[in-house]
C-alpha cells in the first residue's frame, strides 16, 4: 500500500511515463517510405537458439535514402538474419549478397500512407488509454490514503494530488499527440 501522496504522484507518473515511451518505441518502428535503421533494429532473430534482437547481431546502415544494408558481425548469421526478417512481415524483401543484406524500401502508396496513418493515430489512444487508467490508479490510491485514519493525511493535501495527477494526465496526452502527428507527418510526406 502506497504511504505518501508523493510516492502516489511518482507511480502514477512512471506509469504514465512508460506508456508514452512504448508509443514512441512503436512509432519509430514503422515504415515511412524512407529507410530507416529504427525498422529492423528490433527484430528477432533466432541466433543460436536464442532470440537475439538485430542490432546486437549485426551493423545497420543506411547506403541510400532508399536502402537498409544489414552487415551481420557473424556471416554465419546471413541465413537467420534473412528468415527474420521475411517472418516479420514488413514488406522488405532482403537480398543477400555475399555476407551482407540489402534491404530496398519501396515508397508508399497513397492508400498505404493512409492505412498507417490510421495506425499511428491507434496506437496513440491506446497510449491516451493507458494513461488514464493510471491516472484512475493514482487517483484511487489517493482516495485510500484519504480513508485511511492511520495515515493522517489533510483533505486538501489529497484534492492537491488529484488536481498534479490530473495534470500530469494532460501533459502525457499532449506528449502523445505531439508524438503521433509528427509520424503522421512523416509518413505523409512524399
Amino acid at each position: 500500500m502506497t504511504t505518501s501522496p508523493d510516492e502516489i504522484l511518482l507511480e502514477t507518473e512512471e506509469a504514465m511515463s512508460k506508456a508514452l515511451e512504448y508509443l514512441k518505441k512503436e512509432l519509430r518502428g514503422m515504415r515511412t517510405g524512407r529507410a530507416s535503421t529504427a525498422l529492423v533494429e528490433f527484430l528477432k532473430v533466432d541466433y543460436y537458439g536464442s532470440a537475439q534482437d538485430l542490432k546486437n547481431i549485426a551493423a545497420i546502415s543506411i547506403p541510400e535514402p532508399s536502402q537498409i544494408l544489414i552487415k551481420p558481425f557473424d556471416a554465419q548469421a546471413v541465413g537467420d538474419i534473412k528468415r527474420a526478417i521475411e517472418a516479420a512481415g514488413l514488406g522488405l524483401n532482403p537480398i543477400v549478397e555475399s555476407k551482407q543484406i540489402r534491404l530496398s524500401v519501396p515508397s508508399l502508396t497513397g492508400d498505404r500512407r493512409k492505412q498507417l496513418v490510421g495506425h499511428c493515430k491507434k496506437l496513440g489512444e491506446e497510449c491516451k488509454v493507458s494513461i488514464r487508467n493510471a491516472r484512475r490508479d493514482g487517483n484511487k490510491h489517493a482516495e485510500a490514503l484519504a480513508k485511511n485514519p492511520a495515515a493522517h493525511v489533510p483533505e486538501d493535501e489529497i484534492e492537491t494530488l488529484k488536481e498534479e495527477i490530473q495534470s500530469l494526465l494532460k501533459k502525457y496526452e499532449a506528449d502523445s499527440d505531439a508524438a503521433v502527428a509528427a509520424k503522421s507527418k512523416e509518413i505523409e510526406t512524399v
